[in-house]
This record gives C-alpha cells, sequence and structure tokens, in this order.
C-alpha cells in the first residue's frame, strides 16, 4: 500500500497546471493519473472498457491491471469523450498502447475534445510502423496547433504506486512547458529531470524493449549474469547508434530514459518484455504468450519498426536483428544466439 504523504509536502509550490486528461487505463495510466491529483491537479482518467471505468469509479481500484493500488478521491474515471470534452484540461496524458495511439487520437480530434491550448503529454514508449515516428511525432501529425512533450524513464507501474523512490526525465523544446510538466511530476517519491532532447528520450525509451526481450531470452536459456551484462552493454551501444542517427543527443542514452531504464527493463520481474523474452528463452510459442497476458509488451511490435528503421538508416544492430530473428522469422533462440556469438570479431567501439 501506498505511504502516507505529509499535506504540506505537496500543497506547497503548486504546479502551474491545474487540471489533466490522463488516456489510458492500463497500469501505468493508473499510476500517472494517481499521481498528478496527489500532486493537486483535477485528474479525468479515460479508458475505452466502460466496465472498468465503472468499476475503478466504485472501488477505486484498478482490479484489472493494478489491484493493490487505491486511487485518489481526486481521479475522476470515465469512458465517454463528452466527458473530457467538458472538463478543458490543461494538460492531457497520453498512456496508451503504441499501436492505438494515432487511431485514438484521430477520434479525439474529430470529436472534437481538445480547444488548441492543451499541452500534450506522451507517456508510450514506441515508434509507429508505418511512419518511423516517435508518439510526439504522431501526435504533432493529428494536433499540430498544441505544444507536446514526452516523459520517460525507469519507472514500474508497480512500484510507482507503491510510492517507492523514483524518478523521471520530461523531454519537450519548450522551456517553459518543460518546467510546468515537472513540478506536475515532482512528488516526495518521485524526483523528475528536464530535457530538451525529445528525439533521444523517445527514441531510448522505445529501443530498450527490444534489449530487455533479448536479456530475457538469455534468462530463459539459463546463460548466467555475464551473459546478460554483456547483452545489455552491447544493447546500449545500438541504441546510442540508432538514436544518434535519428537525431537524438548522445548524452541522453546515458541518462534515465536510456541506460536508466534499459538496466531497469532487463533485470526487473515487472518488466513485461523481460517477461516475455524469457518465455520465448523456455520454448513457448509467441502467440501463446501474447494470448496468455492482458498487457502489452511494447517491445514485440517496436521490434519489427525498429528493425526497419535501423535498415532505413544503415545502422548495424546484431542484437536487435537477433530477437527480430526470434520474434518475425520463427528463428529458435538457441540458433539466433549461436549466430551473434559467430560473428567476426572487431574492436568495442567500432
Amino acid at each position: 500500500m501506498p505511504t502516507s504523504t505529509p499535506p504540506s509536502s505537496l500543497s506547497e509550490n503548486a504546479p502551474p497546471l491545474k487540471s489533466a486528461l490522463v488516456l489510458g487505463a492500463g497500469s501505468w495510466g493508473t499510476a500517472l493519473a494517481d499521481m498528478l491529483a496527489r500532486r493537486g491537479l483535477e485528474v479525468v482518467f479515460w479508458g475505452r472498457d466502460e466496465a472498468l471505468m465503472s468499476a475503478m469509479a466504485s472501488t477505486r481500484r484498478n482490479e484489472r491491471y493494478l489491484s493493490e493500488m487505491e486511487i485518489h478521491e481526486g481521479v475522476r474515471p470515465t469512458h465517454d469523450f463528452a466527458v473530457l470534452k467538458e472538463a478543458k484540461a490543461d494538460l492531457v496524458v497520453f498512456v496508451m498502447p503504441s499501436k492505438g495511439l494515432r487511431s485514438v487520437s484521430a477520434q479525439l480530434h474529430d470529436a472534437g475534445v481538445f480547444h488548441g491550448r492543451e499541452l500534450l503529454l506522451s507517456c508510450t514508449k514506441g515508434i509507429e510502423m508505418t511512419t518511423g515516428k516517435t508518439m510526439s511525432g504522431v501526435l504533432g501529425d493529428v494536433f499540430p496547433q498544441h505544444r507536446h512533450a514526452a516523459l520517460s524513464g525507469p519507472n514500474h507501474a508497480e512500484e510507482i504506486s507503491r510510492q517507492m523512490p523514483s524518478a523521471g526525465v520530461v523531454a519537450c523544446d519548450d522551456a517553459e512547458s518543460a518546467l510546468a510538466l515537472q513540478s506536475c511530476f515532482t512528488l516526495p517519491w518521485f524526483r523528475c529531470y528536464t530535457s530538451e532532447d525529445v528525439l533521444g528520450v523517445e527514441w531510448a525509451g522505445a529501443m530498450k524493449n527490444v534489449y530487455a526481450i533479448a536479456a530475457g531470452i538469455a534468462r530463459g536459456l539459463n546463460l548466467g549474469d555475464n551473459a546478460i551484462a554483456a547483452l545489455v552493454t552491447r544493447g546500449l551501444a545500438e541504441m546510442v547508434r540508432l538514436g544518434v542517427s535519428r537525431g537524438g543527443q548522445v548524452e541522453t542514452f546515458y541518462g534515465l530514459s536510456g541506460v536508466g531504464d534499459l538496466v531497469a527493463t532487463c533485470y526487473s520481474e515487472h518488466s513485461r518484455n523481460n517477461r516475455v523474452g524469457k518465455l520465448l528463452g523456455q520454448g513457448m510459442p509467441l502467440a501463446e504468450i501474447i494470448a496468455s497476458t492482458r498487457m502489452v509488451a511494447e517491445g514485440v511490435p517496436n521490434t519489427e519498426s525498429l528493425w526497419h528503421s535501423a535498415r532505413a538508416a544503415g545502422v548495424r544492430t546484431p542484437l536487435m536483428d537477433a530477437v527480430y530473428g526470434v520474434l518475425y522469422e520463427n528463428k529458435p533462440p538457441k540458433r539466433a544466439l549461436q549466430e551473434l556469438l559467430g560473428r567476426d570479431p572487431r574492436p568495442e567501439n567500432d
């Protein structure tokens, strides 16, 4: 259960943004809605499943995705677009799966939900398959008149919901908006940093999921800590190569959204992508793994979109290639491992 929060610690220095819409009722969306309400914002929390949102409104719990947390009374769950439109919020937080972001955003646009002055924040980690764009890039296509930002970092919802110490980074090319968002996500148990490198933060957040699957495969094959440490290190090298080629700054990949998130998701029991990889390494078919969980492991679709992006950019990504082979070419994990180890030797910094 969450620890009690001293009232004075949240009432002082109130954030400049006063109200928020949080879109996406999974575990991360639930944790973020609760955080913002505890920071003092009025929060409308939207999910497409009417039964789930109605249950949350009455029980104050998301029994499907984050059952142990009692949702703050300042969160108003709904499934109705009309409620979102009436709210006229300052901040809109997008937390739905990457595959659905464009379609849901288009529905919101066509329904006239937003008035044009909202700050749009992407908390979804992914790269769109058809366009190769980041999630804030997708939002920019649908809502070009709005300001856009992204939040990322080593943030498992299960730990955030228990108010365990965590940190994240909010990226925006507008300094004033970045500071406003930093204030919204500054709580006694959560430290928020700012960055101007939106591209780097988003590419890092999307790519780490691929290497979490790889780490899980290694664990499923019982390869040991040495192999996983080497895998994580070489995965970071690939993240830097591809992310910088797409416009990110080198320093970003050594920060919270890069190496921080990479370490957390490659080693944590909470990581969905790591869990998918472990089951693959143990021999379970991908289709069976996906059918066995309600939660989305973003690394599965993002491996495909990132692999194509790397090919288009001419960037060498042998680890990503191996994960792609396992997921999309039915390559046995042991064979993918043999091919990785059998490559020609080369300098570490090449």
